[in-house]
């Protein structure tokens, strides 16, 4: 039961492993580039989103961070695309992956790391002690600080893929009782999928909002 319930989110599962990948781009491809151009409520409400965010990364990174803000923006845009995109029928849901998660988070964390230590030594070594820390816990502080600043890739592309996971077996499970139900039941089942899939749909954009402000406030650290 459990192989066939996490099987859903095997890319080889389905009828060509090589393409499942590929719904990664799907949101570019269906959006098509005359979107941007023609004023309409849809684009309306997309670009009011880019401004709040950016207005919001920009409070965050400080006045001199125009382009910086472009990335974290890209990042959102991507994460939100494809959990969206996971909630439609046999389309393959990328961010589920830690393929997927750990690619996106490892090179940034490591960009800010090594960026933070060539340029602002003394800020990223001051930042290992807490201000106020009393000095018999400094060792132990400069320990805790130093773990915790290791494991943010791991706990940004976990808390991503686990959300996903977490939302589609759920969904998964409930379906697959369909069948064994009288047609009451299957009613209520129903309206309980809708509200999961109304749920997913929110967990899909918060996640991917998390994911950028924590990557956002991880840069901010090391300036």
């Amino acid at each position: 039961m459990m192989m066939n319930l996490f099987s859903s989110f095997d890319p080889s599962s389905n009828f060509n492993s090589s393409l499942n990948w590929s719904s990664t781009f799907l949101g570019l491809i269906f959006i098509p580039p005359m979107f941007w151009l023609i004023p309409s409520r849809l684009n309306f409400l997309w670009m009011k989103i880019i401004m709040t965010l950016h207005k919001e990364f920009k409070t965050l990174m400080g006045p001199n961070s125009q382009g910086s803000t472009l990335i974290f923006i890209t990042l959102f845009s991507i994460i939100l695309f494809n959990n969206f995109l996971g909630l439609f029928p046999y389309i393959f849901t990328s961010t589920s992956h830690m393929t997927m998660t750990l690619s996106l988070a490892l090179p940034l964390w490591l960009s800010f790391m090594i960026f933070g230590w060539l340029n602002n030594t003394l800020h990223m070594l001051a930042h290992l002690v807490p201000q106020g820390t009393p000095g018999i816990l400094m060792p132990f502080m400069v320990c805790i600080e130093t773990i915790s600043n290791i494991i943010r890739p791991g706990t940004l592309a976990i808390r991503l893929s686990a959300n996903m996971i977490a939302g589609h077996l759920l969904m998964t499970l409930l379906g697959n009782t369909g069948s064994m139900l009288s047609i009451f039941l299957l009613n209520f089942l129903i309206m309980v999928q809708i509200l999961l899939l109304t749920l997913e749909t929110a967990v899909s954009m918060i996640q991917s909002y998390v994911f950028a402000i924590l990557s956002t406030l991880y840069s901010s650290e090391v300036n």
